[in-house]
């Protein structure tokens, strides 16, 4: 068994993941680099894939599929995966060395420890392309430094501050008990993934290390604006699928059901601003059909996500509404680091 399962989604990736791998093979035999090919066709994503399994038997191992997106990608390493812990890194990213040793270090000080650790989290560095300064995502006001916590010893997570995929890291088992599994052929399924398994986590540790390499820059990355305003039905739909998942009066942790109504709030506020910025009647209407379909799922939730700071001006009309929507605006380009 092994220590860490560190899965890459891959389609179409072969101008980059060789960087993503080579930034992962010096985790040794203790990690398993399941490289998922999602049915690339138009460059040589799956003969990379095969390499690495030849050259590194027992460390990569390449998984071939239909192509199912980035979220069936996951589902497949997550299926594939025989380690403790279990890892997305995007193909086109990477993780920094010194703070991948203290990663793995913190992993096996818990696995041959009496403690069980459900999720370590850590920072990571958004690699905008052309910024001199690279903005780093900690949590150091929100979480207590180098020891094993639960919900309520959480501090305040400030707004724009939320646990990202590139966050976390999960005990493998826990994300097969809470049945995560994430709908084909959608993007931004990566928020389902770090929302759906939360009160299942028990015990959290931040171990405060720049690990994760987060790069932003291509046209045809997903966080391009103009490319979520073209695909606003998936995000749509992935924040009706989180409203779905908990009736929020039923999480009993108060901490816990906070922070996952102010999740649930930045998502209803990137799904407005994508819809008030495409200027179209069309996403307008889509707008105000998903703030109904909230009301008339939880009336007390609706009433928390629509007078919340960032809901307010989601849908006020006027001058006002529309510096409140930029605040939002603002609060969404640093969730998703907009390109």
């Amino acid at each position: 068994m092994k220590l860490l399962s560190i899965a890459i989604p891959c389609y179409n990736s072969a101008a980059y993941m060789r960087n993503c791998i080579e930034s992962l093979l010096p985790g040794g035999e203790e990690v398993e680099i399941l490289i998922v090919d999602d049915g690339s066709a138009k460059d040589d994503t799956a003969e990379i894939a095969d390499e690495y399994e030849r050259n590194y038997p027992g460390i990569c191992r390449a998984i071939h599929q239909e192509n199912g997106g980035h979220g069936e990608a996951v589902n497949a390493g997550l299926r594939n995966a025989t380690g403790i812990y279990f890892k997305v890194v995007d193909s086109d990213d990477w993780v920094d060395q010194e703070a991948y040793k203290a990663v793995l270090q913190t992993l096996r000080r818990f696995v041959y420890g009496h403690q069980t650790l459900d999720m370590l989290i850590s920072n990571f560095v958004y690699e905008k392309q052309g910024a001199k300064r690279k903005k780093v995502m900690n949590y150091r006001t929100a979480l207590p430094k180098d020891q094993l916590f639960t919900w309520k010893d959480v501090k305040v997570f400030i707004l724009g501050q939320y646990i990202l995929m590139h966050s976390v890291i999960y005990r493998t088992e826990l994300l097969r008990q809470c049945g995560l599994e994430l709908p084909k052929h959608t993007f931004y399924v990566d928020n389902i993934f770090v929302y759906q398994p939360l009160p299942h986590v028990n015990t959290m540790y931040y171990l405060d290390v720049n690990f994760y390499r987060y790069y932003i820059g291509r046209e045809d990355q997903s966080v391009n604006e103009q490319i979520m305003i073209g695909r606003i039905d998936q995000q749509l739909l992935v924040t009706k699928l989180m409203l779905d998942y908990y009736d929020m009066r039923k999480i009993q942790n108060r901490k816990l059901r906070h922070y996952m109504v102010r999740y649930l709030e930045i998502m209803m506020v990137i799904s407005s601003i994508l819809a008030i910025r495409s200027e179209t009647e069309e996403n307008l209407a889509k707008k105000k059909e998903l703030w109904n379909y909230v009301k008339k799922k939880d009336l007390m939730l609706y009433l928390r996500l629509r007078f919340g700071f960032l809901g307010q001006g989601m849908n006020l009309p006027g001058k006002g509404g529309r510096k409140i929507s930029e605040a939002g605006y603002k609060i969404s380009q640093k969730f998703f680091g907009f390109n």
